[in-house]
């Protein structure tokens, strides 16, 4: 056993609810998301040949909805992970499989949307793009002043900061490209009080924070979730101790941040306590849930395992999500090197791993991370890893590319990506 130094757990503001009570608030904003999406799986199981403008208004007419309604519900499920397309196919998410009882994914899920606001809500159609991806940018900034006010902030005084972070920005993008160069002018105050309007309209539509009166306030949610943006929490840390008794799913959570030697000891030790057979189907079945961090972990601990598990790992490969894994399981069983495994996938299927272990960054790690993540991906460059993401069709492609372009420092590969977010948001709807 080895001894570990671990930084406390940071403790959320005072005056934040338990997670169960941010739970409950985070239903509440995506109650009309959950109720679309239980729709349409049980519709999924129907044969209608009708196209999917009749299907919205089947689904208005049975949720006692609009069209509208219908839409913009069906939207934020796809970005909260409630549903998930597999090419022309909308499928059921893991989130929506577990809302009722996991608090986690709830919170999860809205972060999802929370991250993606800007997708929610259309920003102006006549302002220039390039102010509008300034603003997202700068919008961090301005979540920041509102979480460290902890009340009620002026409208004026977000337009300040706006200003004056969106000037810093077009600074530092003209220091890294070099020379003394004049940056062009700010948008004009009415464009860009209308794009803070924009902002915080999309903010609040996602139940980030509420608006009245000139001032504009952090929900508790909103407030939370900054505050974890901030901390960057990894919310897999747990305990690495006394992880035998535990489920598989809770035993790979505690051995989330261990290294590998160490996490080989805990999944042994798990392993020795059950019989092989059930041992291996629990893990496989972790690993089609909603988590990839997760995923990836159990295919580690049936490494473990060896032999006993190859029937059921070759059978894993013909599941979309589970192949790649299963792919690289079998190749190293039959004798490849771990070095070398990767070869046996195919591009697609290496596109689709890498998305699926951003989502994993995403979800668990910390920005930087996600950002040093791009320099794993076979393709040579962004555009071509962007034009081959969005072809691969994983149901976490626009989350994603969200947070990507939430982290990455270079505000012109943060625009693209963002962009391909939004084609990729946009072009499935």
């Amino acid at each position: 056993m080895t001894t570990r130094r671990t930084r406390p757990v940071p403790r959320p503001p005072e005056g934040t609810p338990p997670p169960a009570e941010l739970a409950r608030q985070a239903r509440t904003v995506l109650a009309d998301a959950v109720r679309i999406a239980r729709w349409a799986a049980v519709e999924r199981d129907r044969d209608h040949d009708q196209d999917a403008t009749s299907a919205t208004e089947r689904a208005a007419a049975a949720l006692n909805m609009t069209p509208a309604q219908v839409r913009a519900g069906w939207d934020r499920a796809r970005l909260a992970g409630l549903v998930e397309l597999h090419g022309d196919t909308a499928r059921p998410g893991w989130r929506l499989r577990a809302w009722d009882r996991d608090d986690s994914a709830v919170l999860r899920g809205w972060v999802a949307l929370f991250d993606a606001w800007s997708l929610v809500h259309p920003a102006p159609h006549d302002v220039a793009p390039a102010a509008v991806a300034e603003v997202v940018e700068a919008v961090p900034q301005v979540l920041s002043l509102l979480q460290l006010s902890a009340g009620p902030v002026a409208v004026p005084a977000l337009l300040d900061l706006l200003r004056q972070r969106v000037a810093e920005l077009r600074d530092e993008r003209c220091e890294v490209q070099g020379g003394p160069r004049q940056p062009p002018p700010l948008p004009g105050p009415d464009s860009l009080a209308r794009l803070l309007d924009w902002a915080l309209e999309g903010l609040a539509a996602v139940g980030a924070l509420t608006l009245g009166d000139g001032q504009a306030t952090l929900t508790p949610l909103g407030n939370w979730a900054v505050w974890v943006k901030l901390e960057q929490i990894c919310v897999a840390a747990q305990s690495p101790a006394g992880h035998i008794e535990q489920s598989a799913e809770d035993m790979l959570r505690g051995c989330a941040r261990l290294t590998p030697g160490p996490a080989r000891v805990e999944y042994r030790a798990w392993l020795a306590a059950r019989p092989v057979g059930s041992a291996v189907t629990e893990l496989l079945t972790v690993a089609r849930g909603e988590d990839a961090l997760l995923r990836g972990l159990a295919f580690e601990a049936l490494r473990v395992v060896g032999a006993p598990a190859e029937a059921e790992v070759r059978a894993a490969a013909e599941e979309v999500c589970l192949r790649p894994y299963a792919l690289l399981w079998l190749a190293e069983y039959e004798g490849a090197d771990p070095d070398d495994a990767p070869d046996v996938l195919t591009r697609e299927e290496a596109t689709w791993l890498w998305v699926d272990t951003a989502a994993a960054v995403a979800d668990h790690g910390e920005s930087a991370l996600l950002v040093r993540h791009l320099e794993s991906a076979v393709q040579g460059t962004v555009p071509a890893l962007l034009d081959e993401v969005r072809a691969v069709g994983h149901p976490r492609t626009v989350q994603v590319l969200v947070a990507l372009a939430a982290a990455h420092p270079d505000p012109a590969l943060a625009k693209a990506v963002r962009r391909a977010a939004f084609q990729v948001h946009t072009g499935g709807a």
